[in-house]
């Protein structure tokens, strides 16, 4: 059962891929794909944020009030507080990826560009090109900054 937890969310994900890929291809815009994609993933990230919420909150509800359901429910808090932790790393890795590469997507033909008129500049451009580069790996420096916090929790 619980591995079911890491099947389903990955199904719908590569589902809803597979749809919006097979959608532009019958002729929907792409524009209209891509947002029916980010919705689709933003409802499964939901889901799997409520999900495991509602499952602890039953179990607490079903629980005894003695000293070992307090050690239980101690224990359930720091599970969330580690699962949200690692979904606070995700986080940032994707998101600074996401934008470090639309930063690079702008920059680097920019810099091509700029090369190719006058290769004095090539210096002054990957400057820029370097600069958008640099976003994801602050977001992965702070992800593994997160990491090494949740070590310390997850004992």
């Amino acid at each position: 059962m619980f591995s079911l937890y890491f099947i389903i969310p990955a199904i719908c994900i590569i589902l809803s891929s597979w749809l919006a890929v097979k959608a532009v291809k019958g002729g929907v815009s792409k524009k209209k794909a891509v947002v029916l994609q980010m919705v689709s993933v933003a409802a499964v990230m939901l889901a799997c944020l409520i999900m495991p919420a509602k499952a602890a909150e039953t179990s607490n509800e079903t629980s005894a009030n003695t000293s070992a359901s307090q050690t239980s429910e101690a224990a359930a808090a720091n599970a969330n507080a580690y699962g949200i932790g690692l979904i606070a790393a995700a986080l940032v890795t994707g998101l600074s990826g996401i934008g470090g590469g639309i930063a690079v997507a702008s920059a680097a033909p920019a810099a091509i560009a700029a090369t190719s008129e006058d290769p004095k500049a090539f210096g002054k451009s990957l400057i820029f090109v370097a600069l958008g580069e640099g976003i994801a790996l602050y977001g992965l420096l702070i992800s593994i900054m997160i990491f090494s916090q949740l070590g310390q929790l997850h004992v």
